[in-house]
């Protein structure tokens, strides 16, 4: 018998309650009324006791079956009673988790008064209801890789009170009609957390024939998603006391009367409201020393958030996710570590594959001059059909970028030398790139959350060129600035440079000169060796709820 059936491993289990055993079962050193004189034996109430006593190598630690350690005792008190059909007749609860069981098959059957199984983590993919005894109440199969209720349904089990289906394949529009009152007509409890049911009026119009159904969980599937959860649901099935773990109020049941009647509502399509908010933390952009200044450096910065989100329209201020990161980091003059990670966060970014029915686009948010707080103040709202795609990106959850643009102006000299005129100033193409980017979860959205709001946390930016005033030494920054005075004394052409690198420069000598006068070496505590600030923005994402049926009716009837 291959070691992956059920019947195997509960035969291991039963094995290894060592029922014949010390100190259960018959033997010698039992103390009878025909004991032999002067052989040492043990009473009953002190083998019970190895049984119990914490520190006794005999005693039995697994959980699978409360009835187990209650037969161990049986097996003490009255060994003559254990035989099989006794044993297997015994147990009317038994739990086999995370123990690879693969085939449920029909050694099973001889647990007769079987009341409660549990199979959950297993590798179960079907379990045939012929297999199963008439007897269960409670029938467990959490986290298996059922991908179809053919097979359990095959034949009724009338007794079956509960039945849990959580985190499996199951979703189809055959799972859902097999979900019917008639293969489980005393069900009073049903998981159906963490599938991939999509077709919401369909699964309750099925659940609706349950007429014992009180309990019923669905979070974690595409169907929750929708504004029209759990509403619809509450007034679907009027029978229904708790939902998602949480009791239906009287008060509940009115807001959301009349709902399931509104058979021209949208019920099956998703709506998510994005909001960015205040930038926090980033460095001025001015205080930069330039490397090579222009003649004419008229710069501007300025800086825009970028994230992904599925949607299937197309919003004017949205980019379509094919142009990629590695055509970006072309046009935009990326260094080679930014393309490097371009390319790298292409290659492993599962947009392509996993979302191939939606669309995933590119949104970005207004660009704004640097100021200490920049609020964005960008809000959108986007509409998903694909509630499957939904789910799986909100599982995946969404990259924030922050990015900068540089628009630099130079000058274009008349060819005429003799002639004396007013340079030309002439734009020079906007220079992109990404300064930081984050990573924020989505999955409580999927487990029921109704928002999410996060403070992306770019870390500590360093500007372009800044200079690293902590790391150079005091009379290295004499002799650089030395160094810089000679230069423009034999250049003409560097006399005329970036004003912001002379007041930058001539600051920055006069605070080490300051130093040097008062004999004090840069402290921590000094500006120029302060640590920068990490930069943040607030972040939200919030999945559209109706809170009442006359809500749905004013929003949500089509045009």
């Amino acid at each position: 018998m291959s070691s992956n059936t059920l019947s195997a491993v509960l035969e291991k289990q039963i094995r290894g309650l060592c029922l014949e055993d010390f100190p259960c079962g018959g033997g010698r050193r039992r103390k009878t009324g025909a004991g032999t004189a002067g052989e040492e034996t043990d009473s009953v109430d002190a083998l019970l006791d190895l049984l119990s006593c914490p520190h006794s190598p005999w005693r039995y630690h697994e959980t699978w079956s409360p009835q187990a350690a209650s037969l161990r005792r049986l097996a003490v008190l009255t060994p003559q009673r254990l035989h099989a059909r006794f044993i297997y007749n015994y147990f009317k609860t038994i739990r086999v988790v995370n123990r690879s069981v693969s085939v449920v098959d029909g050694g099973l059957l001889k647990f007769s008064k079987l009341e409660e199984l549990v199979l959950s983590a297993n590798q179960i993919s079907e379990i045939p209801a012929e297999n199963l005894p008439a007897t269960l109440k409670i029938l467990e199969l959490c986290a298996n890789q059922l991908s179809s209720l053919s097979s359990l349904t095959s034949r009724p089990l009338p007794n079956l009170q509960h039945l849990g289906l959580s985190a499996t394949c199951l979703g189809s529009c055959e799972d859902i009609s097999s979900l019917v009152a008639k293969h489980w007509p005393q069900l009073v409890s049903l998981d159906l957390s963490d599938c991939e049911f999509q077709q919401q009026q369909w699964l309750l119009e099925a659940l609706s024939t349950f007429p014992r159904l009180r309990t019923l969980v669905l979070q974690g599937n595409p169907v929750t998603l929708t504004p029209s959860y759990p509403g619809f649901t509450v007034d679907s099935l009027p029978q229904l006391c708790c939902l998602d773990s949480s009791w239906i109020s009287p008060e509940e049941r009115l807001l959301f009367r009349g709902l399931a009647k509104m058979s021209d509502v949208i019920v099956d399509v998703a709506a998510a409201t994005v909001n960015v908010g205040r930038m926090r933390g980033f460095p001025d952009p001015m205080m930069r020393v330039e490397e090579k200044p222009s003649e004419f450096p008229v710069v501007t910065y300025s800086y825009f958030i970028t994230y992904e989100f599925l949607s299937h329209q197309i919003s004017a201020d949205m980019k379509v996710h094919s142009e990629t990161k590695l055509e970006e980091a072309a046009r935009s003059d990326y260094n080679r570590d930014t393309l490097k990670t371009a390319t790298e966060d292409l290659m492993a970014s599962p947009v392509e594959s996993d979302f191939h029915p939606a669309r995933v686009f590119n949104h970005s948010t207004s660009r704004l001059l640097w100021s200490q707080c920049m609020d964005f103040s960008s809000t959108q709202t986007y509409t998903i059909k694909s509630l499957g795609d939904f789910k799986k990106f909100l599982s995946r959850g969404m990259c924030v970028r922050l990015e900068e643009e540089k628009s630099p102006v130079k000058s274009a000299h008349s060819k005429d030398k003799k002639k004396t005129c007013v340079p030309e100033l002439v734009e020079d193409a906007a220079v992109r790139r990404i300064l930081g980017s984050a990573h924020v979860s989505l999955q409580s959205l999927v487990s029921g959350g109704p928002r999410v709001q996060a403070v992306c946390d770019f870390g500590a930016l360093h500007t372009e060129s800044q200079p690293e005033m902590t790391q150079a030494p005091q009379k290295d920054v004499g002799k650089n600035v030395k160094d810089d005075k000679r230069k423009e004394e034999k250049d003409p052409k560097r006399r005329g440079g970036s004003s912001a690198r002379q007041k930058n420069t001539a600051s920055l000598k006069a605070k080490v000169k300051g130093k040097k006068d008062e004999g004090v070496d840069a402290g921590p505590d000094d500006p120029a060796c302060l640590q920068p600030e990490s930069v943040t923005v607030e972040l939200s994402v919030e999945l559209e709820k109706w809170q009442s049926a006359s809500e749905a009716h004013l929003l949500w009837l089509p045009s």
